[in-house]
């Protein structure tokens, strides 16, 4: 379908002609697919794994020009080891010395049950239980909400804990409903 594509691919550049070249590769995704008449191209050439004709032809015409470009030139070539760059040029490794180190772990958890939907945080600071949030969420919302609430709620949470001096601006138990 993209045979001669570099020397016919500012044709694409015409409205009637991608459609003319959609069409074709529409009915192809219908036929391999095995779908329905309504489905779109874009999500046919996803379900057959093909890019659409436009991509296709774009990039037969830049690899041909390429390649063209480099006649003399190969693309992939051997070099000899003494031209390689030594990875110890390239690669800068820094260390810093700390005094202070703050270790912080977040333990989230949502659930859902007859009982109700919510989700829990533990944020300990320096393996001391500094956090304790729960959410009470609308009966309606899934598990996969309840989790992912808890994840952004801890996130949110961490914004608020001073790292500077051991108290710290909130309460050691927290309790948001909403």
């Amino acid at each position: 379908m993209i045979y001669g594509a570099p020397v016919w691919v500012r044709a694409m550049e015409k409205n009637c002609n991608r459609t003319l070249y959609s069409r074709v590769q529409r009915l192809m995704n219908i036929k391999t697919a095995t779908a329905y008449r309504t489905t779109s191209n874009d999500a046919l050439c996803i379900l057959t794994g093909n890019a659409s004709v436009e991509l296709k032809t774009e990039e037969a015409a830049n690899i041909y020009r390429i390649t063209k470009d480099r006649q003399n030139q190969l693309l992939d070539h051997e070099t000899d080891h003494q031209d390689w760059t030594h990875p110890a040029d390239t690669v800068r490794i820094t260390e810093q010395n700390e005094t202070t180190e703050h270790t912080i772990h977040v333990y989230t958890d949502g659930s859902k049950t007859e009982q109700g939907v919510g989700s829990g945080i533990a944020i300990y600071v320096n393996n001391k239980l500094t956090h304790q949030i729960k959410h009470i969420l609308n009966i309606r919302c899934s598990n996969n909400q309840a989790e992912q609430t808890a994840i952004l709620k801890a996130l949110h949470a961490l914004e608020t804990i001073n790292l500077d001096n051991n108290t710290h601006e909130q309460s050691r138990y927290l309790q948001i409903a909403r």
